[in-house]
């Protein structure tokens, strides 16, 4: 399975980011953390029984892939796509939902400035 980020254009078409040459590593985050146009896997999904079950109840499942497609003003809520339709969840729901995500590695020079 191969993860790339995507960049919508002026008609929203999804349109995959070209290959650089910087390698790629995989992230371990929240589904919070994650920004507009990343897509990846959902790995674990915490959350106390009521949480973690409405989760589960809306597809969000450990192996189901997903693409952080808009994010409201203030960061909540956020919609993905995920098994072929829209969710939209709240910023506490998405906070426990455990994703990987593959991103550009960071040089040692750009370690050091963060």
């Amino acid at each position: 399975m191969k993860l790339i980020n995507r960049k919508r254009s002026a008609n929203q078409a999804e349109v995959p980011v070209e290959a650089q040459d910087t390698p790629l590593v995989k992230v371990m985050k929240s589904l919070s953390e994650c920004d507009i146009g990343q897509s990846g896997v959902i790995r674990s999904i915490g959350g106390d029984g009521a949480i973690r079950r409405r989760l589960f109840d809306m597809g969000v499942t450990p192996g189901a892939e997903f693409y952080l497609r808009k994010r409201a003003p203030l960061g909540d809520p956020i919609e993905i796509t995920l098994r072929g339709y829209e969710l939209t969840l709240r910023a506490t729901e998405a906070s426990v939902v455990t994703v990987e995500t593959m991103e550009a590695a960071k040089s040692a020079e750009e370690a050091e400035n963060a």
